[in-house]
């Protein structure tokens, strides 16, 4: 994590002299996630939320509101109180591929207020410890050698993990079986015992069990490794040159949130994320590039949603593909 990223988000915020004079709530405060307990997201919304609590002397709650690849949490956190105690852990899914599949009750951009970039992430190529093929070679020969019967789990349809999926299929020219599930948490539960063989899933998610040794990494998919998996390929490695799909996350709250309170409490997100304990969790996880002011969080989801709508339009992705 680049400290000195989180140290200019500090001085940023801290220039502003009447941050401080913007009330932060006083009522308990819940940090909507749209997916299950145990996946990269809840993990994450728990790190910071705790850190939130301390500084805020209020209950920051972490509320899992899974399902639709997160957008059924985007949709409750548009329409809350602009007030402070409804938050949202923003994610690729809800924030950049879905808009650009299907209609959804709510714009991307225009309803929500961003605050924070909490970090972003490769996605770790991973299967079950039973599974024969256990390097991105061998993986292609069993799907070349056992078309459409190798089985992928995924947070959902049209999330990161399915797009990377579909992007492994199209450049390695396999077909192979896409299985949705409501979240990573139930996906992993699956992958570790053998009802689902292989998943694109988030560093951040899959990382303990790979360290437990109930799943192996068979490689990761950002440009270069990330410093928590130094021993793990990455798909440009392995034969897939410019392979690069990631997760990101991004605290937002809804859109008529006032851009003083945001940037208030971008101010205490930036803290946390500098404390030592948050850095040592979120590298842990493969999780970087965290911090910056709220114009930064708002301009990288702009260039997110227009980057993923070209690629979803060139695959033909659809959303129950």
């Amino acid at each position: 994590m680049k400290r000195r990223t989180f140290t200019a988000g500090i001085a940023a915020t801290l220039a502003v002299p009447t941050l401080r004079a913007q009330q932060l709530p006083t009522q308990p405060v819940r940090i909507i996630v749209g997916f299950a307990p145990g996946g990269g997201t809840d993990i994450l919304a728990r790190v910071i939320g705790q850190k939130l609590q301390d500084m805020w002397k209020v209950n920051v709650l972490v509320e899992n509101k899974a399902g639709a690849s997160g957008t059924i949490a985007s949709d409750y956190v548009a329409k809350a109180p602009a007030d402070g105690t409804v938050l949202h852990m923003a994610h690729i899914n809800s924030h950049a591929i879905m808009p650009n599949l299907q209609k959804l009750g709510y714009d991307a951009e225009k309803d929500f207020q961003p605050i924070a970039m909490v970090g972003v992430t490769p996605n770790l190529l991973i299967c079950g410890q039973m599974q024969p093929a256990k390097t991105v070679k061998d993986l292609v020969a069993l799907c070349k050698a056992k078309p459409g019967a190798v089985s992928f789990g995924s947070a959902g349809s049209g999330s990161a993990q399915h797009l990377a999926l579909e992007m492994f299929m199209l450049q390695a020219g396999v077909k192979a079986i896409h299985v949705p599930y409501k979240g990573s948490g139930p996906m992993l539960t699956d992958l570790i015992g053998g009802q689902v063989q292989y998943s694109f899933d988030t560093m951040t998610a899959a990382t303990p069990h790979v360290k437990n040794g109930k799943a192996v990494a068979i490689a990761q998919t950002r440009a270069k490794r990330a410093a928590s998996h130094p021993n793990v390929p990455t798909m440009a490695e392995s034969g897939f040159p410019g392979f690069e799909a990631t997760t990101w996350y991004g605290l937002v709250g809804p859109g008529k949130m006032s851009p003083a309170l945001a940037k208030r409490m971008n101010e205490d997100v930036n803290k946390a994320l500098a404390m030592p304990d948050v850095i040592e969790k979120l590298e842990a996880s493969g999780a970087e590039d965290g911090g910056g002011s709220t114009e930064k969080m708002k301009e990288f989801m702009h260039v997110e949603l227009t980057k993923w709508a070209k690629v979803i339009k060139e695959a033909n992705v659809k959303a129950e593909s």
